[in-house]
């Protein structure tokens, strides 16, 4: 536990404000964690800071306490917190909310999908703090329905997923609109901060030896493709776990996998890009209050979930990203608690999983399942094999080809010089042409 806790210290000590001290007690939070411990007092006395630390060491409120903390109730729109996801950015806004409840300090969430009318309203009866993505902001801030005149603290929240997903430009224009004397915080933004944060910004990286959480029991399941689903099924309907958030490389496998796990009676639900925002929101309330216990996602969701209770994350896909597979597996684990990682291989992972085991400095264990029996191999695979095999020839006929005599081998060596006096005898006939490779003209 000492691992993530700082049990030397506590949020009292550090200089916050009753009203903000309340907040965390109402939370649940007792100790800082060791991220907390080392950033707040730094942004309490006015720093520019970057900070790196594990998933699930509550970054969130390492930033937005101070920002609860030093807010003034008679400015709005004077705190700016860019996020790369939707969801990322509804989380982090409710937790603010929820820490700065005591507070006079108010939170807007400013996302697409969402009414800009209703994100206007929310920023004119208060907007203190402003939760976003960059498209959503810069949309607004375009419309002169917000501004960044007042901006006292910039956030930049996943900043390398941000510039991932192509927001360099819209965060470059946003941070060159802030005129005013502000703070900049950021979670390792090395690539981009340096460049609008003072010279002088403090490093903090509460990160050391592995990157992973040390508190996620990690299993590796060999399994061929067409099994996957019957085995997750399996493992679902044997294991029980409590809440479950499975990982897909496409949002085609989230909706396919959704739809098998369904017809059998399994309450699943789907989150990707496609989905409207109306149903993210909704589906996201169901797992956050308990209703929902399996979730099949794309990748879009990997750092924008943020639900204390999931207890197993499965990677029903291995990740092309090695740091892919970290933020997933830190989707369970959070703040003290242990999480179970179930990841699916086949013989063609093996290369993705040697770059995972090497960021992650763990060797993942194998886990063998008893009761489950792998089924035949589909039609269309055995077609398929058959087909390559034919395109491929056997090796073995290959060989007894190329060695196989030629009429050249007949001829006498005397008679190899008469026909070929530069010594040079040529192995096979020459490729037959439908005529000369020389253009030309008409």
């Amino acid at each position: 536990m000492n691992e993530i806790f700082d049990v030397d210290t506590s949020f009292k000590a550090m200089g916050l404000r009753d009203s903000v001290v309340r907040g965390l007690e109402a939370a649940g939070f007792e100790r800082p964690t060791h991220i907390q411990a080392a950033l707040i007092p730094l942004i309490l006395a006015g720093n520019d800071v970057i900070g790196q630390a594990k998933t699930g060491t509550g970054k969130t409120a390492a930033f937005g306490l101070p920002i609860l903390n030093g807010a003034d109730k008679d400015v709005p729109m004077q705190a700016l917190i860019l996020v790369p996801t939707r969801e990322l950015a509804a989380q982090v806004s409710s937790e603010l909310k929820e820490l700065g409840q005591f507070t006079p300090i108010r939170t807007t969430c400013i996302i697409g999908g969402e009414s800009m009318r209703q994100q206007t309203h929310s920023v004119q009866q208060g907007g203190h703090i402003i939760v976003g993505t960059p498209g959503r902001i810069m949309d607004m801030q375009g419309r002169r329905l917000i501004h960044f005149e007042n901006v006292r603290f910039a956030v930049l929240d996943e900043v390398d997923r941000m510039l991932d997903i192509g927001f360099r430009d819209d965060i470059r224009k946003i941070l060159s609109g802030i005129k005013g004397k502000h703070q900049t915080v950021g979670d390792d933004i090395e690539r981009l901060a340096r460049q609008f944060a003072s010279p002088d910004a403090e490093r903090v990286t509460t990160t050391s030896g592995a990157l992973t959480v040390s508190l996620v029991d990690q299993k590796l399941f060999f399994v061929e493709p067409w099994d996957k689903s019957r085995l997750l099924l399996h493992l679902l309907k044997h294991e029980k776990p409590h809440t479950t958030l499975v990982f897909c490389r496409t949002k085609a496998t989230v909706q396919r996998l959704t739809q098998f796990l369904q017809k059998r009676k399994v309450d699943a639900r789907e989150m990707h890009g496609d989905l409207h925002q109306r149903r993210r929101t909704k589906v996201m309330d169901s797992m956050r209050e308990g209703s929902l216990n399996v979730l099949i996602a794309s990748d879009l969701a990997a750092r924008g979930l943020d639900v204390d209770h999931i207890t197993h994350v499965i990677n029903y896909d291995i990740p092309e990203d090695p740091e892919v597979y970290v933020h997933r597996i830190g989707r369970t684990a959070r703040l003290g608690r242990r999480g179970t990682a179930w990841s699916f291989a086949s013989s063609t992972d093996g290369k993705l999983l040697t770059e995972i085991e090497k960021l992650t400095g763990v060797l993942i264990d194998r886990q063998e399942y008893a009761g489950f029996d792998p089924g035949p191999v589909p039609d269309d695979v055995q077609r398929q094999r058959h087909s390559d095999a034919q395109r491929g020839g056997d090796p073995v006929e290959k060989m007894k080809e190329r060695t196989k005599p030629t009429a050249m081998d007949s001829l006498s060596e005397e008679q190899q010089k008469l026909m070929f006096p530069d010594g040079h005898v040529p192995a096979s006939a020459p490729r037959r042409t439908l005529g000369s490779r020389l253009r030309r003209r008409r």
